[in-house]
């Protein structure tokens, strides 16, 4: 249990909140067919206001929306909140063609009788699960509507020609979404108002390079700081819209860096991982120009491990 909320303890969050999200796991535990599904996130959140937003809202029955721009830690903080709250994670990636079958559950064929294939979030509802929407704002507004009574007081979900079931006392909702991705759209206000909406601010030095010590304990602090300082230029670029967001891509950067301690050589590395994101000509120029800024040419793997 100790090791769970360590590194919480340590950026100095609330012993009462931390202390009462134990009370949480203890009152519910988790089912025998649902525990393969708590996961340990790879990439541990750092952001202490954030954290006691967030979890303050889900132990009061709370759900919540996760709003801001790319690679601010949206899913990141959202697995960490199920890990911590120990309850099974339910992924849930919105698209245009997401209907209601998709999210609840939908007729199947079971020894020649027609029976409900159940859903992500029917599953999530039973079994007291936290249920992520990942990009919530690429569905339509018809898709989402059937989970109104799921997401409000009432806490029931309706299956069409089946019944209603009550949402365990565990079940929250977690939704995340960011402006400016092709296909997406305005949310439905009676959607809003079901969530608590937290705008989650642009990564920061400090918080990037905890991030980077914690995945690569073995690089070099020096080389960690070269790239990281990275991230934080092409952060500042795309704010002032000089760049697209594209090449702001921190699974991009981490896979880079992979591929880094393997032996590849940074700026290849960069390449793939950073440079190569963007597909606009002389957008890629004005990348390149940046991560050669920050990353010699003549860089090989030994400056960063």
């Amino acid at each position: 249990m100790s090791d769970v909320f360590a590194v919480y303890r340590e950026q100095g969050v609330s012993d009462k909140l931390l202390k009462a999200i134990e009370r949480f796991r203890a009152e519910h535990p988790v089912a025998r067919q649902a525990q393969s599904r708590v996961l340990c996130p790879d990439i541990r959140f750092y952001g202490k206001e954030i954290f006691e937003m967030a979890a303050t809202a889900l132990l009061e029955g709370q759900n919540i929306l996760l709003s801001g721009a790319k690679a601010t830690g949206k899913n990141v903080l959202a697995e960490n909140l199920a890990w911590v709250f120990g309850r099974p994670v339910y992924n849930i990636s919105f698209h245009i063609n997401t209907d209601s079958a998709s999210l609840i559950g939908t007729d199947t064929f079971r020894d020649n009788e027609v029976c409900l294939r159940r859903g992500p979030v029917y599953d999530c509802a039973v079994y007291g699960g936290f249920g992520i929407f990942d990009e919530i704002n690429m569905a339509k507004n018809d898709a989402v509507s059937v989970l109104h009574a799921a997401l409000d007081h009432r806490r029931i979900l309706d299956v069409p020609g089946y019944d209603k079931i009550e949402l365990h006392d565990a079940a929250r909702f977690i939704g995340t979404m960011n402006y400016g991705y092709a296909g997406t759209r305005e949310l439905n206000e009676a959607l809003v108002s079901r969530f608590l909406v937290i705008d989650m601010p642009p990564l920061e030095e400090d918080t990037l390079l905890c991030i980077l010590r914690d995945l690569f304990p073995n690089a070099k602090e020096a080389g960690l700081a070269q790239l990281g300082g990275l991230f934080l230029d092409l952060q500042l670029k795309a704010s002032h819209n000089e760049i697209s967001t594209k090449a702001l891509d921190l699974r991009g950067l981490i896979g880079a860096i992979r591929t880094i301690r393997a032996g590849l050589s940074p700026a290849k590395a960069l390449s793939m991982g950073i440079v190569n994101k963007t597909f606009d000509v002389f957008e890629r120029e004005i990348v390149n120009d940046i991560v050669e800024t920050r990353i010699p040419e003549g860089w090989d793997c030994r400056e960063v491990f």
